[in-house]
C-alpha cells in the first residue's frame, strides 16, 4: 500500500516547511504556500503509526471543491491544485483558533454535556437535550490552535478576546464567516440527503491585511455529517444516528481502550482494518461530493508530487 507519511521536499524558491498533523505546508518565497495532504491519520489529536491509502487525496479534492463552492460569500487562499494531494495558495498569516461550529449537540459536545456540564466555550446549552438534537441556533465553541503533539483546548470568545489572541475587530469577521459557511455548507449537505452536524474552520490574513479561510473545508476529517433519511426516527427512537464523519475512527479507538491520554496505546490496525478506513473514506468523498472517486496513480507517488508542482512553480 503506497501511502503518504513525510515529504522532504526542496522546491524551486522554497523558503521553509511546517509539519502538521495531517498536512505539510512549504513556504514558496515568502509568497506561496504549498500544502500537502498525506495520508497520515489523527484522531484525538495523536498521529496514528500507520496512513490510509487516498486519504489525503480524498480531502484534498473535498476541500477544493467545497471551496470553490464558497468562494462567492467568503474568500478563500487556494490558488490551483497541481496535483491530487496538493493545494497552492497564498502565504497567510493564521489566527491562532479553530472555529468550530456546531448544530447539533454531537461529539466533544455531547460527551461534555454527559458529564452534566451546560457550558461550552461560554455558550450555554440547554436542559434536557438528548446526544445529537438539533441546537436552536447554531453555537460557536472555538478552540485554542495547538502545536504538534499537544491538544486543542476549549476557549470562549471572552478568553480569546481577553489575552489578545485574536483582536475584536478580526474575531467579528471570523464569528461572521462561520456562520456564513456553515449555512452555505447545510445547504450543500441537504442536496446530498445529508446533514452538516458541526464543523471547524481556520482562518488567516494574507500580506495585504485580508481575512481568508485556509486549510480544509466541510471534510469529513473537519465536519460531522449525518444521513438526513431517518434522521428524526432515529432520535425518537433514541438510536444511533447514521453518519459519515472521522467519528467511526475515534469509537474504534475508544472500544480499544484509547483515547490520546496519558499512559495509553495506540491499538494496532490490522491491513484489513486499514483497507477498511480507507474504503470509508471513499464513501466518505462519493456521498459528499455526489461523484465517484477517481483514484490517483500511486506507484511513485512523490516523484508525481514532485514533479506536477515543481513544473506548476516554475510556470507561475
Amino acid at each position: 500500500m503506497n501511502t503518504i507519511n513525510n515529504t522532504d521536499f526542496n522546491f524551486p524558491k522554497q523558503k521553509s516547511v511546517y509539519k502538521g498533523k495531517v498536512r505539510e505546508v512549504y513556504n514558496i518565497n515568502e509568497e506561496l504556500l504549498v500544502m500537502i495532504a498525506s495520508d497520515r491519520l489523527s484522531a484525538f489529536d495523536v498521529i496514528m503509526p500507520r496512513q490510509i491509502p487516498f486519504k489525503g487525496q480524498i480531502l484534498n479534492q473535498i476541500a477544493t471543491k467545497m471551496m470553490n463552492d464558497t468562494a462567492d460569500i467568503v474568500p478563500n487562499w487556494l490558488i490551483a491544485n497541481p496535483d491530487e494531494n496538493v493545494a497552492v495558495g497564498h502565504l497567510c498569516e493564521p489566527f491562532k483558533v479553530e472555529m468550530v461550529i456546531r448544530g447539533y449537540l454531537s461529539g466533544h459536545a455531547a460527551r461534555e454535556y454527559k458529564l452534566g456540564k451546560r457550558m461550552l466555550c461560554g455558550v450555554a446549552m440547554a436542559e434536557e437535550m438528548k446526544e445529537n438534537d438539533k441546537f436552536p441556533t447554531p453555537i460557536i465553541t472555538p478552540s485554542t490552535k495547538a502545536d504538534n503533539g499537544e491538544h486543542d483546548e476549549d476557549i470562549s470568545r471572552e478568553e480569546i478576546l481577553a489575552k489578545g489572541i485574536v483582536t475584536e475587530e478580526d474575531y467579528i469577521v471570523l464569528e461572521e464567516y462561520t456562520r456564513k459557511l456553515f449555512a452555505r455548507g447545510t445547504e450543500i449537505a441537504a442536496k446530498r440527503d445529508l446533514i452538516l452536524v458541526d464543523t471547524k474552520y481556520e482562518f488567516g490574513k494574507t500580506k495585504d491585511g485580508k481575512i481568508v479561510l485556509i486549510d480544509e473545508i466541510h471534510t469529513p476529517d473537519s465536519s460531522r455529517y449525518f444521513y438526513a433519511e431517518g434522521y428524526q426516527e432515529r432520535q425518537d427512537k433514541g438510536e444511533k444516528q447514521k453518519q459519515l464523519s472521522k467519528e467511526f475512527v475515534r469509537q474504534w479507538l475508544i472500544e480499544n481502550g484509547f483515547q490520546g491520554k496519558e499512559g495509553q496505546q495506540i491499538p494496532e490496525m490490522s491491513d484489513e482494518k486499514i483497507i477498511e478506513i480507507s474504503n470509508r473514506y471513499i464513501e466518505l468523498y462519493e456521498q459528499i461530493i455526489g461523484e465517484e472517486f477517481t483514484k490517483g496513480e500511486v506507484s511513485n507517488i512523490l516523484s508525481r508530487m514532485e514533479k506536477n508542482v515543481t513544473q506548476f512553480l516554475n510556470n507561475y
